[in-house]
């Protein structure tokens, strides 16, 4: 079982594709990419946290929630909630495994707090926990020597981050670099200049 933490999909936005920037003709093609990049690297065993904006800007936001949950096939998927979420609709957030406004965890020893937004201090920030969060979409200046970074869609070319990613990431920062370094291609972490920039494409059943 592989964890992986994703945030701000914003499903069915059609204005944050001109808000971000995003590579879409529409909000159809937005989500259809994000499902499959989620659906590419996310087995149906792992566990997926998304930090928060599950989805907006569609009609009925409940029954959409519903059908895009539905079609992410990981079976344990837990949100957080964002400033764009109901986080006091108990149907809405019946739809995942759990939902908090913060989370702390442990995993292999290692300590990690989620939110939705980017913290100067969390728990055990001294002592080399990790905090991972979204809603800036990229744009918050990064604090050297603050074990903490940005997991949104906007930062990772659409695709989930797993933890392993993200510990080699946090190492890197150690060595005086930025998350901002490395991107995703295909699930895979790579470093950004070793990359040609291209249009977002996925192959046929990806």
């Amino acid at each position: 079982m592989t964890v992986y933490f994703t945030a701000d999909p914003h499903f069915g936005h059609q204005n944050i594709i001109r808000y971000c920037g995003r590579p879409f003709a529409s909000a159809e093609e937005m989500d259809r990419v994000l499902l499959q990049r989620i659906n590419a690297v996310v087995q149906p065993t792992d566990t997926l946290y998304i930090l928060g904006d599950f989805c907006l800007g569609v009609p009925d936001r409940l029954q959409a929630a519903k059908w895009y949950r539905e079609q992410i096939a990981c079976r344990q998927v837990h949100l957080i909630w964002g400033n764009h979420d109901p986080s006091e609709d108990a149907e809405f957030a019946a739809l995942f495994s759990s939902t908090a406004h913060l989370l702390n965890l442990r995993f292999a020893g290692q300590r990690l707090t989620l939110c939705h937004y980017a913290m100067r201090a969390w728990d055990k920030s001294h002592h080399g926990a990790w905090q991972l969060y979204g809603h800036t979409h990229g744009n918050l200046r990064e604090e050297p020597l603050l074990w903490n970074m940005d997991v949104g869609v906007d930062c990772w070319n659409f695709y989930p981050i797993s933890l392993e990613q993200v510990a080699q990431v946090m190492e890197h920062k150690k060595q005086n670099g930025q998350a901002r370094d490395w991107t995703l291609q295909a699930g895979q972490l790579v470093r950004r200049e070793a990359i040609n920039p291209g249009p977002v494409v996925d192959p046929p059943g990806v």
